[in-house]
């Protein structure tokens, strides 16, 4: 089986949050590292989604053309990512040759199969502004929450799907005037309605879809699809390819999903040896996996299907689509737009960006949604990182260097406590292993934790340092068993804290093959032998004093 991966596109207008990360990407790469780690091959596809009305406002805002502003903020994007240790084999951009391409390919695709209706609407005109206004340009109170901030395509609140009109009190986001009045304007719909089928019948074959990603697929289903409109008023975005409508755009929620497609065809058009259709079309030794936050679900359980279905081509759809609910604030979301929360690049400003990766996968929002809060990022930092894995790695390193001359000891004999400790550590390693297979990333990193916890209980039990002034061979055998622990953290932490991981591997100078051992054989407690050397490494994790915290609190806003 080979394993494609996609997270949902972050958009291109800024850096994006710890709740865009913990939502898509993260768990994206959790799961790609570890597949590679068992030996898997494994296609992790991500970008930036850079048309559409946000884009033009936020290059308005900076004074920047906006093929400027989304090269600038591309650039930012990847860089952060890169920084985070995202292991995307591509990361790409919408707004590339390959998309505009490949998105008239299946806008003309669903017109020949009858799926494309055009039709005059009622839109929002901007008497102030004297334009039309996109969905993305309005806003107003949501019908159905009563939301305030609820944007002209979607509420954000409560998820619904909804048109500008349908919003109570609507004023433009450009000026703030509500000086607005329908006028008519021409635009192209998907028939959704005419896929409504073959949209439920795929849904159906996904029994084992989470729970969030099943309700909000049926919630649409039962509601009736209904035809969506897939052009906008807009300068910015991918020319629709039919007469009279040369001043008008496909919407950004009908190329963005085909973006998925075109970054493959870039990674596979670097290299001679690559097919990007070897992913996409329809094979069986393909397992598609897609990652998104709930906000996402609709448009890639309804809207992307139905557009793919449509064109009537062998592409391949998704074979799992992980859902993820909000992180919230200190009572309330993070927001892009409202700047609330923290920012990627202030987040790596603070702390290493393992920090950031195990805290939030830990309270990863899945089941439900789930709050970031300073005092929950202090206690993971101190008790697991710092306590159970940084003091422990370091406390046996820095024994055995001073005890044996830096290299590990031979002597002893292993008995029932090793047994014990081998057993916790088999179990525990594939009950990692069976969550992250499952896409369960909360409950393995706490298996993880778990993990690190047994190994101080045996260091606790044993205490080498009292056992080497009584028996020194016994105590020999608790720091080699000790050492060998220390890789098998390393290998199990790897796709959680990879750069920690990466220090830990070259701590011990482990060859290439010994850092790469799949969960399944990597507890072998004789793999480090006698007499090899180790280095003792600075401290691993630094600690977040209650000082600190509560700086942090006041500069972002968390009382």
């Amino acid at each position: 089986m080979r394993y494609l991966i996609t997270s949902a596109l972050p958009y291109i207008n800024g850096i994006k949050h710890l709740g865009n990360l913990v939502g898509s990407m993260l768990p994206a790469d959790v799961y790609a590292r570890f597949l590679r780690q068992e030996g898997e091959t494994v296609l992790f596809i991500c970008g930036t989604d850079e048309h559409g009305t946000p884009a033009e406002l936020a290059a308005l805002e900076e004074g920047l053309d906006v093929a400027d502003y989304c090269q600038q903020q591309y650039e930012r994007q990847a860089e952060i990512y890169k920084r985070f240790g995202l292991s995307f084999d591509y990361f790409g951009r919408t707004s590339s040759q390959e998309n505009h391409e490949l998105t008239q390919h299946f806008y003309q695709c669903l017109d020949e199969n009858g799926f494309i209706k055009e039709q005059e609407i009622s839109q929002m005109y901007s008497l102030e502004d004297e334009r039309f206004l996109p969905d993305r340009y309005i806003i107003g109170t949501c019908p159905n929450c009563g939301y305030q901030s609820a944007r002209g395509d979607q509420c954000e609140n409560c998820t619904s799907v909804l048109n500008p009109t349908d919003l109570i009190q609507p004023r433009s986001t450009i000026s703030e005037s509500n000086n607005l009045e329908v006028r008519q304007s021409k635009h192209l719909f998907l028939e959704l309605n005419l896929l409504s089928n073959k949209v439920e019948s795929w849904v159906e074959e996904h029994p084992d879809w989470s729970s969030l990603t099943k309700s909000i697929a049926k919630k649409w289903l039962n509601e009736g699809l209904q035809k969506r409109c897939i052009t906008r008023d807009l300068s910015w975005g991918i020319p629709v390819p039919r007469p009279g409508f040369e001043s008008k755009v496909f919407y950004v929620w009908f190329d963005a999903p085909i973006g998925y497609l075109a970054m493959t065809k870039a990674w596979s058009d670097r290299a001679e040896e690559r097919n990007w259709l070897d992913w996409w079309h329809e094979l069986e030794d393909v397992q598609y996996v897609q990652f998104m936050a709930k906000d996402n679900l609709p448009f890639h359980t309804i809207m992307f299907p139905a557009m793919t279905l449509g064109t009537r081509k062998p592409w391949k759809l998704a074979d799992q689509i992980k859902g993820f609910n909000w992180l919230n604030y200190y009572g309330g979301k993070f927001s892009t737009s409202s700047k609330r929360g923290v920012f990627l690049d202030q987040a790596l400003d603070i702390l290493p960006s393992d920090c950031w990766r195990y805290t939030l996968l830990a309270i990863s929002p899945e089941s439900s949604d789930s709050s970031f809060t300073w005092e929950q990022l202090q206690t993971k930092i101190n008790k697991d990182l710092a306590d159970k894995l940084g003091n422990l790695i370091n406390r046996i390193l820095k024994f055995a260097a001073s005890r044996f001359d830096s290299k590990i000891p031979m002597g002893g004999v292993p008995g029932e406590a090793e047994q014990q400790l081998e057993a916790q550590c088999k179990k525990l390693m594939d009950t990692i292993c069976q969550c992250l297979h499952s896409l369960e990333f909360r409950k393995a990193t706490n298996a993880l934790c778990a993990l690190w916890t047994i190994g101080n209980q045996y260091i606790d039990e044993q205490a080498p340092w009292k056992l080497f002034k009584e028996n020194p061979e016994q105590a020999a055998m608790v720091i080699r068993t000790s050492i060998n622990l220390i890789r098998i953290y390393a290998i199990a932490s790897y796709p959680f804290i990879p750069s920690t991981a990466q220090q830990i591997f070259d701590t011990l100078h482990l060859s290439e093959s010994e850092r790469t051992s799949s969960f399944g054989s990597a507890v072998d407690f004789s793999i480090l032998q006698p007499n090899r050397s180790f280095d003792v490494p600075a401290p691993l994790f630094q600690k977040l004093d209650d000082e600190q915290v509560a700086r942090l609190k006041s500069r972002f806003g968390g009382e």
